[in-house]
């Protein structure tokens, strides 16, 4: 057998490959049949050659799928900030202010703020449970706009009653936004493009309800404890260096 063919049997991961492109056309028709022989005897002699070659691509194609979509996440100008707006290590959040879980994890969330002063919190506004959490969101937007997103976001994730329009203005007026400024950038363009950003990111990481998370490279789909969130920051942050 030709140098050429071992080397074929060689690469299993080729296999896919030589299965579905077209064989040389400056091949002979004894050097393709000897060709489609050794890789149809290969195969069914070592079916879990072609079994592990399909999980292989799988698990490539998966991990190229979440890379893309953490991209889209990172791109995150206009998102509110809350922590060191320069800190070397961003984790992002994708937030309904009508999410109880969300709710849960604010104060864990501000716990890890105070102890890790190089975080940079990003909230990813990802309204899904009604349309008043998409008026929440667009006012959270818009807080970040006048640099008072913080105390909004707070008045907001502290509140207990029903999220409507009258309760979100409440909660700005509490942070000390201007009001009429405030319904000017809810209703403005770029407020909408970000949110239809952020519902891109999350479609991009199968991210489907909230709280959800990415820090560095892991998404984390649900809610999760300060000590758990603390673990994944001191692990990113040693991959970073």
């Amino acid at each position: 057998m030709s140098r050429f063919f071992a080397s074929m049997i060689a690469l299993p991961l080729m296999l896919i490959g030589l299965a579905t492109t077209p064989v040389p056309a400056d091949m002979d028709q004894k050097d393709r049949a000897e060709m489609q022989q050794v890789i149809e005897q290969y195969i069914k002699t070592n079916p879990e050659v072609l079994r592990d070659a399909l999980v292989s691509l799988a698990a490539r194609e998966e991990a190229e799928r979440v890379q893309a979509g953490i991209m889209l996440v990172r791109n995150d100008d206009g998102d509110p900030v809350m922590g060191n707006p320069n800190g070397g290590l961003t984790v992002y959040e994708f937030s309904d202010y009508n999410c109880g879980y969300c709710k849960r994890m604010f104060a864990p969330i501000m716990q890890m703020l105070a102890a890790n002063g190089d975080v940079r919190m990003v909230i990813k506004e990802f309204p899904i449970l009604s349309q008043s959490s998409v008026t929440a969101a667009k006012a959270g937007i818009a807080a970040q706009k006048q640099g008072k997103f913080k105390s909004f976001h707070t008045e907001m994730m502290t509140y207990r009653g029903p999220v409507n329009d009258a309760s979100i203005m409440q909660a700005a007026g509490a942070a000390g936004l201007d009001l009429d400024q405030l319904k000017q950038d809810m209703d403005s363009p770029e407020t909408a493009a970000i949110i239809t950003r952020t519902r891109s990111a999350a479609a991009a990481l199968n991210i489907n309800g909230t709280p959800g998370l990415v820090i560095g490279d892991t998404v984390i789909p649900g809610a999760i404890g300060m000590e758990e969130l603390q673990t994944v920051i001191d692990k990113e942050r040693t991959k970073q260096g």
